[in-house]
């Protein structure tokens, strides 16, 4: 599996996502699995014990396109982007073929009442078995097993948490083996599928030009973010495949 500063990262691709997240669920599996862009990557590059947390992944996903990139010059030419939204819907389509019970965790009260509205709406029929919008603050021990308890009576299979990077990672990974699910850190998911949050023109998807729409959407909340996170993520891919290059040369010399 190609990694991109320390991060491992699957060349997969929408099916896989699906095939290999239903036959968890019909397993009744505890199983994580994270959709990693640049931001992501910096955290972890920057946080060891995130990078572990991360790597601990049952799947972890090509989100972005400048991820994909890397791992095509990392030696996946295969390699195509798994956005997080769209990998969502695709499992929430085949929730509602499969009868799989799914359930949301995270985002404000606002965005949950309206992505359940939309997601019964685009998937009628589908069994949601669980809804939470959790107090944004560190929940007790009790509160948590209370979480956890509810959400496994429930009988949830596909978990979908949406409570931002990183604390949705470290959430998912601090639950694996509590509950019997699938669980999915999705980001801004929760957001877009709401409606709540505008999303990118797909051209700029394809071009990797995300970033620059949302700057322009937030730019008083994601200046600081990208401003740090792109010049040094670009910095130190370029490092890694001029290392690498320089490894490969020495080899074969």
């Amino acid at each position: 599996m190609p990694s991109v500063l320390g991060v491992d990262i699957a060349a997969s691709n929408y099916d896989e996502v699906v095939e290999k997240c239903t036959a968890w669920a019909q397993a009744r599996e505890s199983r994580t699995v994270v959709f990693v862009d640049a931001h992501g990557i910096m955290q972890a590059y920057d946080k060891p014990s995130f990078r572990a947390d991360m790597n601990s992944a049952d799947l972890a996903n090509p989100d972005g396109m400048p991820i994909v990139w890397a791992l095509r010059a990392f030696g996946a030419p295969q390699a195509s982007r798994v956005y997080g939204p769209d990998a969502t819907l695709a499992l929430l389509g085949a929730a509602q073929q499969s009868g799989i019970p799914v359930g949301f965790y995270g985002a404000s009260a606002l965005t949950l009442a309206k992505l359940i509205v939309e997601v019964k709406r685009r998937f009628q029929g589908i069994h949601i078995a669980f809804q939470m919008s959790p107090p944004f603050r560190q929940l007790t021990d009790e509160e948590d097993e209370a979480i956890v308890r509810q959400i496994g009576d429930a009988g949830v299979r596909w978990l979908f948490v949406g409570l931002g990077c990183p604390r949705q990672e470290r959430w998912i990974m601090a639950h694996k083996g509590r509950i019997p699910a699938v669980l999915f850190a999705v980001g801004a998911a929760f957001d877009f599928i709401a409606g709540t949050k505008p999303q990118a023109p797909r051209w700029m998807m394809r071009n990797g030009l995300e970033w620059a729409f949302r700057l322009g959407s937030e730019p008083r909340r994601l200046a600081g973010r990208y401003f740090r996170t792109i010049p040094r993520f670009m910095a130190l891919v370029g490092y890694q495949w001029f290392t690498r290059n320089v490894r490969q040369a020495a080899k074969a010399s």
